[in-house]
């Protein structure tokens, strides 16, 4: 494990330098690619030219400051963010050799092959069953063995298939935070998508049930490739292969998780792993 210090805060220095990125991530094969991208909400600038890989079947953590931008980024892969009035971006991001932002994106079929988990779990109030084959209703499956043998493989993907196989026709808002949690991670690889976006998945979770769903994310990243926010910066040390930095709306410092926490190259960086602002 890797053990982090915690020294009395101190104000960071405003100025950003360029982005560093590690070498290593040159040997990485990328499943997708964010290029110059800048995002404002309104007139308030939220992103400033952000540019990094997402190598493929591992895990990226994004980290930094509250209000840094790492939520924003993530939303925007799968373009959560359209929703919100006043949204603008430049730059691209790209998935499978097409800007996700080209106006001929189908946003449904993008969802499906990036996949979603939120902050806060969300079951929908239906079944444990309904809740993980939601996505193949909407699609218009209606096969029954079809659909049973979806659930059965999602569940067992998100680890829950022991825990509800016997109660699957009850309701999902009678299981536990952590089991809600890990049904919201069943939903969202039913569809069998090439990326996971996990925004803060285990923070309204107890101890116990984030030791389940980081144990999970591990065993995920054999067959999806994950991007997480989180502000628990030993969780990014315990699940993530690369840890992104990222400070005011910039990434600062990209590369192997295990140096960005023990040798940081930039000051900024090391600052902010050691508590020094934040």
């Amino acid at each position: 494990m890797v053990t982090i210090p915690r020294p009395e805060p101190v104000s960071m220095s405003p100025v950003i330098p360029p982005t560093m990125t590690h070498s290593e991530l040159s040997r990485e094969k990328f499943v997708l690619q964010v290029e110059d991208f800048v995002l404002h909400y309104g007139k308030k600038q939220a992103l400033f030219g952000v540019s990094l890989g997402i190598p493929e079947k591992k895990v990226t953590a994004l980290i930094g400051p509250s209000g840094c931008g790492k939520s924003t980024l993530l939303r925007s892969i799968n373009r959560l963010n359209d929703t919100i009035p006043g949204v603008r971006v430049t730059g691209a991001i790209r998935y499978q050799d097409k800007n996700v932002y080209d106006p001929s994106t189908d946003t449904i079929r993008l969802r499906k092959r990036i996949g979603m988990v939120f902050q806060k779990h969300n079951p929908f109030p239906m079944s444990i069953f309904e809740n993980a084959v939601y996505a193949l209703r909407i699609a218009g499956e209606r096969n029954k063995s079809t659909l049973k043998e979806a659930a059965e493989k999602a569940l067992r993907g998100a680890a829950l298939w022991d825990e509800t196989k016997d109660r699957l026709h009850g309701s999902a808002l009678a299981l536990s935070g952590g089991q809600q949690q890990r049904l919201c991670i069943a939903r969202a690889i039913a569809p069998e998508p090439e990326i996971l976006l996990m925004d803060e998945p285990c923070s309204a979770l107890d101890p116990i049930a984030t030791a389940k769903v980081e144990e999970l994310i591990l065993d995920l990243r054999a067959k999806y490739t994950v991007a997480i926010v989180t502000h628990n910066m030993q969780q990014a040390a315990r699940v993530s292969d690369f840890t992104a930095f990222m400070y005011i709306g910039r990434l600062v410092e990209y590369g192997p998780t295990k140096t960005i926490f023990q040798t940081p190259k930039l000051t900024q960086t090391e600052e902010y792993i050691c508590g020094r602002f934040g």
